[in-house]
């Protein structure tokens, strides 16, 4: 890797630019205008690009572990095969940026705009995605074990056999997203807006869906075992031969619902609203709070 031999870059223009396989890591780059330059293969390991515009700019390989690119705008960057792991890109603008096989490990993209994205084969592991938009974002098959994404919007996304396990998506707008076959065991769904999400097939073994919304929602095939559905809104959901042991439904609203061969053995219904369900078929087995069933 060279090493740029211009000791002062504050007053160069680095538009189009091409500085790749170049060490910048000791330049200072904040709020430079570097649009369009070529810097693949670069080292900006650590490097203060806040406020930069790297809009265009082919980062492909580029090192940047530990950056800070807080509020950067990376609209159409090319970041393929890029190391941002433990980079701070909180607030960041990726809108159409290329991100296949980045290492995000560890990084910081609370608040980022990671609409439209394929991140299909990212890393995401230890990422922060706090508020993230993510609207239309492939994430098919993705990574996202134990991930912060509370108030994240996935609107649309296409999350189908990803890893969510242990996941936070409390208050998350997961409305009209794809989680076919899903592993949501153990997620936090909280007051998460699934209105229009397809969950065919998701296993939803201890997830947390209180206040949930899941009302008309195809459940068919989906493992609620141990799930938390406490003040959800099943209604008129199909839950034909839906695995439900040990999960709570306190204060759910089943009113309408498809229970058609489901298994509720030792579930909560505690003040649970069935009206108008039809029980036949229903395993009830060892269910707790049957007696006080609202119908």
């Amino acid at each position: 890797m060279k090493e740029n031999k211009m000791k002062d870059l504050s007053n160069t223009d680095l538009s189009n630019t091409d500085l790749s396989n170049t060490d910048l890591s000791n330049k200072d780059l904040s709020n430079k205008d570097l649009t369009g330059a070529d810097l693949s293969n670069a080292n900006l390991s650590n490097k203060d690009l806040s406020g930069a515009n790297l809009s265009d700019v082919n980062l492909s390989n580029a090192i940047l572990t530990g950056a800070i690119l807080t509020g950067a705008n990376l609209t159409g960057a090319n970041l393929s095969n890029a190391n941002l792991s433990n980079a701070n890109l909180s607030n960041a603008d990726l809108r159409w940026a290329i991100l296949t096989g980045a290492n995000l490990t560890g990084a910081n993209l609370s608040g980022a705009n990671l609409s439209n994205k394929d991140l299909t084969g990212a890393n995401l592991t230890g990422a922060i995605l706090t508020g993230a938009n993510l609207t239309g974002a492939n994430l098919s098959g993705a990574n996202l074990h134990g991930l912060n994404l509370i108030l994240a919007d996935l609107t649309g996304a296409n999350l189908n056999d990803a890893d969510l396990c242990w996941t936070n998506l409390s208050r998350a707008n997961l409305n009209d997203a794809d989680l076919t076959g899903a592993d949501l065991s153990n997620t936090n769904l909280s007051w998460a807006n699934l209105s229009d999400a397809i969950l065919t097939g998701a296993d939803l073994t201890g997830a947390d869906l209180t206040g949930a919304d899941l009302s008309n929602k195809n459940l068919t095939g989906a493992d609620l075992t141990g799930a938390n559905l406490s003040n959800a809104n099943l209604s008129w959901a199909n839950l034909n031969g839906v695995n439900l042991r040990w999960a709570i439904l306190s204060n759910a609203d089943l009113r309408g619902a498809n229970l058609s061969w489901a298994n509720l053995t030792k579930a909560n219904l505690s003040w649970a609203n069935l009206g108008g369900v039809d029980l036949s078929g229903v395993d009830l087995t060892g269910a707790t709070g049957i007696d006080h069933l609202k119908k």
